[in-house]
């Protein structure tokens, strides 16, 4: 999965197009198995746990695959960095609001932005251009999250504590989504992720032994919601996310978390019951249709003048 550096304009494989659906569904599920994992654990020891976890299992793939490490120390620090922002920081900062009493949902919501961040980061820094078609699908994308989620709204966010360290969720994916895309848009999924997960592992690790008490309640729900981050969240979603990385503009990818607090919502209803209203039903018919204006490719536009 390593190699060099190429525009991807090959017609995509059957996973590479389901992978937008699929990521959609595992990235949504996980709101809700943190939230019920969090009822057995602190938010950083259940972290931890989670990535050393992943850590071993990356680990044994690799090995067992012979994958390829990187070698240049550069490129060995910048997919440490990215480990940083986008396990570390940004798990451990959406761990921390739904601690402090974020919803799923209202997390989701304030995450839900990075399609926004994202398109106006992206073109100063990785030189891609937002057409007229794509804002007006980020502005669409922005009104059908807030339509979806206006009922958790109603109740609040939670603390000013748990909307902060929220917005240092969003801003966390984001700048790990941009940096990943402009220094390290390729690296073997394995190996790589062995590195991402092994430094979130780390910090994580000793903040939870500085912090917290680390007591776990194993509970069965805690153990499914565990195994469904480590497996289904951590390893597919995350390979589905390096993916589309590699095969579309930041821009783009990034379009996706518009459809992830309807997802949320979704399975919320689906595992816990709480119950989606009209109103919410056609914020995710207006969210789609802005993640389908921003993520159409340019050619698709002209096609028809041909």
């Amino acid at each position: 999965m390593a190699g060099a550096i190429s525009e991807p304009r090959d017609a995509p494989g059957p996973v590479e197009r389901a992978a937008p659906a699929l990521f959609l569904l595992f990235w949504s599920s996980g709101f809700v198995a943190a939230k019920l994992g969090l009822e057995g654990a602190e938010p950083i020891t259940f972290l931890a746990l989670r990535f050393c976890i992943v850590t071993v299992l990356m680990l044994a793939i690799a090995l067992a695959m012979g994958a390829p490490w990187p070698r240049r120390p550069s490129e060995i620090g910048h997919i440490l960095v990215v480990g940083l922002i986008m396990q570390a920081l940004y798990f451990g900062a959406a761990y921390l609001a739904f601690d402090a009493g974020v919803t799923a949902g209202g997390l989701a919501l304030v995450v839900g932005m990075q399609p926004v961040v994202t398109a106006v980061l992206a073109a100063p820094l990785l030189g891609e251009r937002v057409r007229p078609l794509q804002i007006l699908g980020l502005v669409l994308g922005v009104v059908g999250i807030v339509m979806v989620l206006g009922e958790k709204l109603s109740h609040g966010l939670g603390t000013p504590f748990g909307v902060g360290v929220g917005v240092l969720a969003l801003f966390s994916i984001t700048g790990g989504t941009l940096y990943q895309k402009r220094f390290c848009p390729r690296f073997d999924l394995w190996t790589g992720g062995t590195l991402q997960f092994g430094v979130a592992a780390l910090v994580t690790s000793v903040v939870a032994l500085l912090f917290e008490d680390n007591s776990i309640s194993w509970t069965p729900a805690f153990g499914w919601a565990l195994a469904y981050l480590v497996l289904v969240n951590s390893i597919v979603a995350i390979a589905l996310l390096n993916l589309m990385l590699r095969r579309g503009e930041a821009g783009r990818v990034a379009s996706l978390f518009f459809l992830v607090p309807p997802g949320a919502a979704l399975v919320a209803w689906l595992v816990l019951g709480e119950t989606l209203g009209l109103l919410a039903l056609l914020g995710m018919a207006v969210a789609t249709v802005g993640v389908a204006l921003v993520v159409r490719p340019p050619a698709a536009a002209s096609q028809g003048s041909r």
